[in-house]
């Protein structure tokens, strides 16, 4: 690596580390994203795991099984909003304005920000498909399911992560990014995640299947439920990697836009 390419990414790589040690000195700030999906999970499994019975529902030893791709995805989403905090506190203690007069690549910064909750997002999945293989759930598809599953949950971090910085950027108020929290609440519980849409029927199919959460959950469940194949892998990375790659992009026109 040139001298020159490596003084182009000092600054990405300084906010990258400082994006990962932020978030393992504030577990406060990931904890819940961890803690409270697998409270969920372990309640919605005592609670219906008798309706694996019903016909039509997908066949799985346990409920848990069933739940392990909404569990991942909500971890994840709910994880990668703290680098929205991040950004707001930076703007009201000035930091985010030294930044913006730095003579440094603006979408090298954003990306090294982003660093954090993409790591913790290869933790959680792991950590969520761990601890369910505890208790009884599996992986149809081995490691080139866990695989695909750990890298569609840092790229999906990836866009989340964005959007709160988009909402930081804009408003550089800590309380307007804890807000945002119930949009991704309402994504999840509105998509295929804990229940098949096609068994409900009516007006909840209707907006589960339109639901871009539910195509990133039925590819995922692919993997969980049927085993490894390319195009449930392809499918499940590449709507992640669209979605941050489009989320990341309007950030860093808000960050050059000045928040506007």
């Amino acid at each position: 690596m040139s001298a020159m390419v490596r003084r182009r990414l000092a600054p990405s790589l300084a906010m990258a580390r400082r994006s990962v040690r932020g978030i393992i000195r504030q577990p406060q700030l990931w904890a819940p994203s961890v803690v409270f999906p697998l409270f969920f999970g372990a309640v919605s499994s005592a609670a219906f795991d008798r309706t694996r019975s019903i016909p039509g529902f997908p066949e799985v030893d346990s409920f848990l099984t069933f739940i392990l791709p909404a569990t991942i995805i909500q971890g994840v989403m709910f994880g990668a909003t703290s680098v929205g905090n991040e950004m707001a506190i930076d703007m009201e203690n000035g930091f985010a304005d030294r930044l913006r007069a730095a003579p440094v690549g603006r979408t090298g910064l954003l990306l090294g920000r982003l660093a954090g909750v993409m790591s913790l997002a290869v933790v959680q999945v792991i950590a969520f498909v761990g601890i369910f293989a505890v208790f009884g759930a599996s992986v149809a598809g081995g490691l080139g399911a866990i695989v695909a599953l750990v890298v569609m949950g840092s790229l999906l971090s990836g866009a989340i992560g964005s959007f709160a910085l988009i909402v930081a950027l804009r408003t550089g108020s800590v309380e307007a990014v804890n807000g945002s929290f119930p949009i991704f609440f309402a994504a999840v519980f509105m998509s295929s995640a804990f229940f098949p849409p096609e068994l409900s029927g009516g007006w909840f199919e209707t907006v589960a299947r339109l639901n871009p959460v539910s195509w990133l959950v039925d590819a995922s469940r692919d993997l969980v439920i049927d085993g490894f194949t390319v195009s449930a892998a392809a499918t499940a990375v590449g709507l992640a990697a669209a979605g941050m790659a489009i989320v990341t992009a309007e950030a860093v026109r808000t960050l050059l836009g000045g928040g506007k």
